[in-house]
């Protein structure tokens, strides 16, 4: 009896989508071309990597990623988060539980919440300074003089 006690207490306090969704994700990051600096802003450590690839997130950051890559125009792609079906139902698990300390843990840890767009995909624009040089003007041929001049 003691056991299931414990049990019951610990679902009540853990939050219905903390403990099925977790309060992390991962946010898939690409860009054309691939190759390009992606800086994650918004987690305890700021995280950089190389497109394509992922980061681990938690779900209740303010997240922002910032593309850069020589001869590109930089780009900052800022995250929201959006409660999702999934998150919701966990969330609302706390209600048939009776437990408004778990609706309190899952809004604090944002259990309930993902961050969009997931996938994160970028088309980096060609720097106006890198952009592919002109080719050379060809020379006017002279001007022949006019009659009555």
């Amino acid at each position: 009896m003691r056991s299931f006690g414990i049990v019951a207490l610990s679902v009540m306090l853990g939050g219905c989508a903390s403990v099925t969704r977790g309060t992390t994700e991962n946010i898939s990051i690409s860009s054309t071309p691939s190759g390009v600096e992606a800086v994650v802003s918004g987690m305890d450590v700021p995280t950089t990597c190389t497109t394509p690839c992922s980061v681990v997130v938690k779900r209740n950051a303010d997240i922002s990623i910032t593309f850069q890559k020589e001869g590109y125009q930089p780009q900052i792609v800022p995250l929201s988060r959006d409660v999702q079906t999934g998150g919701a139902a966990g969330f609302a698990g706390n209600l048939l539980l009776g437990g408004i300390v778990g609706m309190g843990v899952d809004a604090a840890t944002g259990a309930a919440t993902d961050h969009k767009p997931n996938p994160v995909i970028v088309t980096m624009q060609p720097s106006v300074l890198h952009a592919a040089p002109r080719a050379p003007r060809k020379p006017r041929p002279p001007r022949e003089p006019q009659a009555g001049t």
